[in-house]
């Protein structure tokens, strides 16, 4: 079963206009950096979501 990859290292491979574009030097994938912001600001908010829970489970 495949690993998903969580992209920790990218590199800036172009840009146009008002985009650019990065490649995960892990997995290779290449996608627009908004996309890329998008994935770390949904990563961060399941890592809140995920404390909130643990520490509402302990009071």
């Amino acid at each position: 079963m495949a690993t998903i990859c969580k992209h920790p290292r990218v590199r800036i491979v172009s840009r146009q206009e008002d985009v650019e574009f990065v490649e995960c030097t892990e997995c290779g994938e290449v996608f627009d950096s908004d996309e890329f912001r998008d994935m770390e600001l949904e990563e961060k908010s399941k890592l809140d979501e995920s404390t909130e829970e643990q520490a509402a489970g302990q009071e």
